[in-house]
């Protein structure tokens, strides 16, 4: 089977087309480094002829309201005109759990309007929406310091790794189109603040973690299950204290 991966030379990307690549599959990583450009539709007639599934993993360079949004609508729009013209018939786009409540967040509010224009384009497909991954705490801690102190949501998160994502999609991807959403997720849910304590502790980052319920997330209000999946989510099974241990 011949698996396009758009955005497969990143983070999960590549860990997809690793993991597709072991299982006897033809995964074909596609990027602007390899010469497919989904804003512009530069390779992408060539790149997916023979492709029996598409996923998009790719990812916007900025996050500003404005230009997260025209990249996923551009770049979706493009993509999929090209699947519809190639014969494609499946596509499968990673999405984020709790893309349908928090549209006040510009990123989120992108989100939503690429998985429309998949729903609306007619050609079978697979919608993942996944937890925020292990490899994002820094990063989000971050966006989150004030001086020396992290002030984060009073609300839980159930974060999962990396290679657990790239491994729910590539069975997705290989397996029939769903005409709708799966949800997927680490074993555990945290406290917000615990998650990010325990990862900066671990970094021996000595910056103090407080609980603020009026901590915006990425310019979002949380309730405490805003970012939690459903009872229906796939459970990934690597927990987050065994990751932290690997990585020493």
């Amino acid at each position: 089977m011949k698996v396009v991966v758009v955005g497969g030379t990143g983070l999960i990307g590549s860990k997809l087309v690793e993991k597709l690549d072991e299982h006897g599959h033809e995964a074909v990583p596609a990027a602007p480094g390899t010469g497919v450009n989904t804003l512009t539709g530069e390779g992408l007639a060539e790149v997916l002829q023979g492709a029996s599934v598409v996923v998009d993993v790719s990812n916007s360079p900025s996050f500003e309201d404005d230009a997260v949004m025209e990249f996923f609508r551009t770049s979706t729009t493009n993509l999929l005109k090209a699947e519809a013209e190639a014969g494609v018939p499946h596509h499968v786009a990673l999405s984020i759990v709790g893309t349908d409540r928090l549209e006040e967040n510009g990123y989120f509010r992108a989100k939503l309007a690429q998985e429309k224009l998949i729903k609306a384009s007619g050609i079978p497909y697979s919608i993942v929406h996944a937890t925020q991954f292990f490899e994002f705490a820094k990063g989000i801690a971050d966006s989150m310091t004030e001086g020396g102190t992290v002030r984060v949501p009073a609300a839980r998160i159930q974060p999962m790794y990396s290679d657990d994502v790239a491994a729910a999609l590539g069975r997705t991807a290989v397996g029939a189109p769903l005409n709708g959403m799966v949800e997927i997720a680490g074993p555990d849910a945290f406290p917000f603040d615990e998650f990010i304590r325990t990862s900066l502790a671990a970094d021996n980052d000595s910056r103090t973690v407080v609980a603020d319920p009026r901590a915006p997330y990425f310019g979002s209000e949380l309730r405490e299950t805003s970012l939690l999946p459903g009872p229906d989510a796939q459970i990934a099974a690597t927990r987050f204290t065994d990751w932290l241990a690997r990585r020493k």
